[in-house]
């Protein structure tokens, strides 16, 4: 399943049925679990791992050195992949950082197109999808079912909410919460991701609820606190709302409004 012109380190952990195409390069202290298959000239350096039933294919760049100056060699920098990924051609995905934790991650599903850019300390969910050239810089969270249009650009230490998705070109130096549509650099809210919530069998009374709470926070001209006030007393009546409250209140850089 390795094809003879790859080039795999002997202190690679390869499972048995993992193919290998030619010409690429598994570096020491990388691990790749069953059923993965890594196109021809890949690049993969340690300390990484990579889990079950993933496809990666050629001329992506995987657990490379961290962007940052401030990176010297430690040991703590990892990167860790989950299982069912499909990463395509030209990806760069780099390793951790100490101030980061030591570990970028991708869970599992996700569906990673090409060009696209990870950089150090990224924390990324289940079931994501990146499209070309999307590019997170450092130490940024995306969470689960999130969508990544075309271009959009992340600012360090952003979070990305879950269900959301971004079109064309947007650009972020803010926080967008869970359930949105974010557009245009910088970016600005433009209402649910009704399409994609009605996509994952949310209920038309749970849409509708987020589409109230996206109203209270955006349409009303309240201050984020007043807004977070109102959401607490519709938690009861619709508990993905608590995704919102608990997401905006624990934000560091502010939300896109």
């Amino acid at each position: 399943m390795i094809d003879p012109a790859a080039i795999i380190s002997q202190d690679a952990k390869i499972a048995d049925d993992v193919t290998i195409g030619p010409g690429s390069v598994i570096g020491a202290n990388v691990e790749i679990g069953e059923g993965t298959w890594i196109g021809p000239h890949v690049v993969i350096n340690g300390p990484t791992k990579i889990g079950k039933d993933n496809r990666i294919y050629q001329f992506a760049s995987i657990g490379e050195d961290p962007q940052d100056k401030k990176f010297h060699g430690e040991s703590e920098s990892r990167l860790e992949i989950g299982d069912r990924n499909t990463i395509r051609e030209f990806c760069t995905f780099n390793r951790g950082t100490e101030d980061g934790g030591g570990i970028t991650s991708m869970a599992d599903d996700n569906w990673v197109m090409a060009y696209v850019h990870v950089a150090h300390d990224c924390v990324i969910g289940n079931n994501t999808i990146f499209a070309n050239n999307a590019s997170l810089a450092g130490h940024v969270e995306v969470g689960d079912f999130a969508i990544l249009g075309g271009y959009t650009l992340v600012h360090q230490f952003c979070r990305i909410g879950m269900h959301t998705i971004t079109r064309f070109s947007t650009g972020t130096s803010k926080d967008i919460p869970p359930y949105l549509v974010a557009a245009w650099d910088p970016a600005k809210a433009k209402g649910i991701n009704k399409e994609g919530l009605k996509r994952r069998e949310f209920s038309s009374s749970t849409i509708e609820s987020l589409r109230q709470a996206y109203k209270v926070i955006y349409k009303k001209n309240l201050t984020v606190v007043e807004a977070c006030k109102q959401l607490e007393g519709m938690v009861e009546e619709c508990p993905e709302i608590s995704n919102m409250l608990e997401f905006i209140q624990s934000s560091e850089r502010g939300i896109i409004r």
